[in-house]
């Protein structure tokens, strides 16, 4: 069973849509983030050592992980899904591109 950790900067809106999205498939076990100190949840260490996929929303994401937990990414597949900060909580529009993007993955 993939475990796969979502990150995005305050996990109010990508991040938590995505844990939801993939929290239904068969198989998968999901999680988010975010990596600002005022996020709703602020990724931790333990989220990072239990991901066997991570996925951030946009590169920069990917650039302050690696700044903050480098050792812990070791043999870990970060992949960035290059979306923007233009969406709400559950959109459809978000839900059918993370389903695109991620989806492909997890199969």
């Amino acid at each position: 069973m993939p475990r796969v950790l979502f990150i995005c900067s305050r996990n109010r809106l990508r991040s938590p849509t995505a844990e939801q999205v993939f929290a239904s498939w068969p198989g998968v076990e999901s999680d988010s983030a975010g990596l600002s100190p005022d996020a709703e949840q602020v990724l931790s260490l333990e989220q990072v050592q239990w991901a066997e996929l991570i996925f951030v929303m946009e590169a920069v994401h990917g650039r302050r992980l690696k700044q903050r937990f480098a050792a812990a990414l070791k043999g870990k597949r970060v992949i960035c899904l290059d979306i923007p900060d233009n969406y709400d909580f559950m959109q459809l529009e978000l839900v059918r591109l993370l389903e695109q993007k991620v989806g492909a993955l997890l199969r």
